[in-house]
């Protein structure tokens, strides 16, 4: 309840209509103790019931100046022109106009708004003048009260933009974030089923030759039979075990096609793959691998495929059709590393969907297998992808 009580207070309808109402009621207060009582000039009228009802009608509309500032500005100044008309007091009256004018300065541009202030001052110098001052002063009192409000309101209107644009930016940052968080999200995703298709690979690889000394390795029947089989057990319990890890994952809840499963994943052995699609696609790449090749851990030649796919990916929605793209791949010690740059000087592709979260997606893979990755412009144009992933220690033959 005291929640509610509490928006109660805060609605800007409740504000303006107390505002009005206490404006209302302070001016015919003043007007018909002070007024008349001492400043009642020779000529005009008593302030009597028209009066009241006149200054009402000025006073009032100042409850809807931000839900419809144009219709309460309208209202309190034509009603502030009618009392001035009628040869009432007029100096009792001057405020509730002034700040229906403020409300209109405050919502509207300035061009849009600058009648209000004109038709303000316009009033003013009325009642000025049915003050019986000159019109000098009149002009003045005008000039100043109304530029004030001008100046003001300019003000708070500047800030309110500023504000709306800081708090559509924050929106923008956070959406950004929630869009980067997501990509993450899918990304482990991919690579949990992908890690999952490398394990199981190997799992049933292990079966199979579990199963099959099951049959030729007869030396110990009984202890080489019970080992074997036990292997066999806790391989098939194993890709029962992913095959459940892997429902839950896939964000799709398909299930697995036992045809698929045996398949191993890609890695740098279809590198020459990738790169005769990528040309299809449009582009001049040119593939070099150096080093002494040899058989990687499954994660990682699967990350490097995957990092290596995603930037030629890239380059072809980038670099346009016939830019020139350079592939490195180099197999050292203990690191592998990685290159992709283009030129950036192709025919850009009509309509090509990017979400701009590739990068997002490869420096993750990269961070998992405890390499790192690096993206961005080229100084001579164009843009380059760079990774390493840490290696185990290459041993030579000569080893001890």
């Amino acid at each position: 309840m005291q929640e509610g009580r509490g928006r109660t207070l805060s609605d800007p309808l409740v504000v303006d209509s107390a505002l009005a109402c206490v404006l209302a009621a302070v001016t015919i207060v003043y007007a018909r103790q002070g007024y008349e009582a001492q400043y009642r000039a020779e000529g005009w009228p008593p302030f009597g019931a028209l009066a009241c009802a006149l200054s009402l009608a000025v006073n009032l509309p100042l409850a809807l100046r931000r839900r419809a500032p144009h219709v309460a500005f309208t209202a309190s100044c034509g009603a502030l022109l009618t009392y001035t008309a009628g040869g009432f007091q007029p100096s009792v009256n001057l405020w509730a106009p002034l700040l229906a004018c403020y409300s209109v300065l405050a919502a509207r541009p300035a061009r849009q708004a600058a009648w209000t202030a004109a038709l303000t001052a316009g009033a003013w110098v009325a009642s000025g003048l049915a003050a019986r001052l000159s019109l000098e002063m009149s002009l003045a009192q005008a000039v100043i009260g109304v530029g004030i409000v001008w100046a003001y309101a300019g003000a708070n209107r500047r800030l309110a933009q500023r504000n709306a644009r800081l708090a559509a930016l924050a929106q923008q940052r956070r959406e950004q974030e929630l869009r980067a968080r997501h990509a993450l999200t899918e990304e482990r995703l991919r690579i949990a089923r992908e890690l999952h298709d490398v394990v199981a690979h190997h799992l049933s690889a292990l079966a199979v030759q579990a199963g099959l000394a099951d049959f030729v390795f007869d030396s110990d029947p009984a202890a080489a039979r019970s080992a074997v089989v036990s292997i066999g057990t806790s391989t098939r319990q194993a890709l029962d075990e992913m095959r459940g890890l892997l429902q839950v994952l896939r964000a799709d809840n398909t299930l697995i096609d036992n045809d698929q499963l045996y398949h191993p994943s890609p890695g740098l052995q279809r590198l020459d793959e990738l790169v005769e699609r990528t040309r299809a696609a449009g582009l001049h790449v040119t593939a070099a691998v150096t080093g002494p090749a040899r058989p990687l851990p499954s994660g990682v030649d699967l990350c490097a495929f995957r990092i290596l796919q995603e930037a030629l990916t890239n380059a072809v929605k980038h670099a346009g059709r016939g830019a020139h793209v350079d592939v490195d791949v180099a197999y050292g010690r203990d690191h592998l590393t990685g290159r992709v740059s283009d030129e950036g000087r192709g025919t850009p592709p009509a309509d090509v969907p990017s979400n701009g979260l590739g990068l997002i997606g490869m420096r993750e893979r990269a961070r998992l297998c405890g390499g790192s990755l690096r993206a961005g412009p080229r100084a001579e144009g164009g843009f380059e992808v760079s990774f390493t992933i840490p290696l185990a220690p290459m041993t030579t033959s000569g080893d001890g």
